[in-house]
């Protein structure tokens, strides 16, 4: 009997071991590879539009990865600097002008333009707060994302309803796609928790709470299940 504990308490904690060192290694390396693959991506897309025999196996007969993204920096950069000036602006508005002329390459053009400059604009408007809202039936509470009050034609058309606020819903743990909800603002329940840990929280599909004391995220406590009734 005691050797069957033994062996028990040996395989939990190697598992304990095994788990902890996963938790280490599992962050860096994912890191890695996601960065490792943004990269490949990259130059999977730059270097074909570069003569061969410019490529770093032709010139120093090694394969160098990253060179693609060094490229495409470095031309970005160019393109940049080259629109801030008269010649650049003429020749972009040129070019939008005859986008414009296509009806449904417009439409994807200025929907990409539109987002690229929510992105990349130094006062790119963010979401307010983290909140809760009752979806998909009363009762049930999600965690969503308050983005602004409601404005425009949707808000002329609820008026009717009290104020109104647009909500951002995401998916779990996929937090790109989700959905847009205009709610009353009455109800909804705003949280105190900052933005980051409350996409931590959707991420981890409830597994990360942010301490609400320091703000730092912990692991939600694990569920014990009751030991079985023996009758």
């Amino acid at each position: 009997m005691s050797q069957e504990h033994s062996k028990r308490g040996l395989i939990a904690s190697l598992r304990g071991n095994f788990l902890a060192g996963l938790a280490v290694i599992a962050p860096g390396v994912l890191t890695l590879w996601l960065v490792w693959n943004v990269i490949n991506w990259i130059d999977g897309l730059v270097l074909p539009l570069i003569p061969r025999r410019f490529h770093p196996e032709n010139l120093i007969g090694l394969d160098v990865p990253g060179v693609g993204v060094v490229v495409f920096v470095i031309f970005t950069l160019i393109m940049g600097y080259f629109t801030k000036g008269l010649i650049g602006r003429t020749l972009v508005g040129w070019g939008e002008r005859i986008v414009e002329a296509m009806p449904v390459i417009r439409s994807i053009y200025n929907a990409v333009k539109q987002i690229a400059e929510t992105i990349l604009s130094r006062q790119a408007p963010t979401f307010d707060r983290a909140c809760l809202v009752q979806y998909p039936r009363p009762g049930i509470w999600a965690m969503a994302f308050i983005s602004t009050t409601t404005r425009g034609e949707v808000g002329q058309k609820l008026d009717g309803n009290g104020e109104m606020v647009s909500i951002f819903l995401p998916t779990t743990p996929n937090p790109t796609s989700g959905f847009l909800l205009f709610v009353p603002r009455a109800d909804v329940i705003e949280l105190d928790m900052m933005i980051e840990d409350a996409a931590k929280l959707i991420i981890s599909a409830g597994l990360v709470y942010p301490d609400s004391r320091t703000g730092k995220t912990r692991p939600a406590p694990a569920t014990v299940q009751p030991p079985p009734h023996i009758s």
